[in-house]
């Protein structure tokens, strides 16, 4: 079978079956989004912090690369005596591999402005949590959201493990096809990950310029 006979075998199979790609697409896109979030809520704190701290950042990011190489089946495996099978132990195997790229990037974000850009801040009479809601995090945003985005295109691939232990995502059809041999379902669960990672890529980009555009150079003391 041609590799064209192939795609167009994909699009027929996902026209036939497009009611469960919607649950599956569904799931997919859960579980990156809530990973995202939770590695966000984790890795602003802790890139705060350690920005404070010498010897904190050095163990915050010893702990964090660490977590990067656990495989993610292996963080499955822990976390299934308590979460057990399914959706939760899948977004906790996410969560781990979209921390570091974040938490790499607000902790290098933060620590790069420049600090004579700080010390006027601090002649002006801004106070330490002023200058980082201010200064700091608004000049760190494009570091930062290039950690999302990272971490948003990796964890769209990873997530189809999830199939292995129940959590759903679009694993079910590529992973059940590759076992099936069945070409046209593994593309037609293959094609709209590498879509959905792209769509993630540009969404974050799009938001990180909105976001980065209302910097004006007026915000930033001279």
């Amino acid at each position: 079978m041609s590799t064209v006979d192939t795609l167009v075998g994909g699009w027929q199979f996902l026209m036939e079956n497009f009611d469960q790609f919607l649950i599956l697409l569904r799931e997919h896109l859960t579980m990156v989004l809530l990973a995202e979030v939770l590695a966000l809520a984790v890795a602003l704190p802790l890139g705060v912090f350690a920005i404070r701290d010498e010897r904190a950042k050095r163990v915050i990011l010893s702990f964090g690369n660490v977590a990067q190489t656990i495989p993610t089946l292996a963080i499955i495996a822990l976390a299934f005596p308590i979460l057990g099978l399914g959706f939760k132990p899948s977004v906790l195997a996410l969560f781990a591999y979209a921390l570091l790229p974040i938490l790499i990037n607000t902790i290098a974000g933060l620590d790069e402005v420049d600090e004579d850009t700080i010390e006027a801040a601090k002649g002006m009479g801004m106070t330490k949590m002023e200058i980082l809601r201010k200064i700091r995090f608004p000049l760190a945003i494009p570091v930062i959201f290039a950690g999302i985005r990272t971490s948003a295109v990796i964890n769209v691939g990873t997530a189809y493990l999830a199939f292995f232990i129940g959590g759903g995502g679009l694993g079910v059809w590529v992973i059940g096809g590759i076992n099936l041999f069945n070409m046209e379902q593994m593309v037609a669960g293959a094609i709209p990950g590498a879509l959905l990672a792209i769509g993630l890529d540009t969404l974050f980009a799009m938001i990180e310029r909105r976001l980065g555009g209302q910097v004006s150079i007026d915000s930033v003391p001279a």
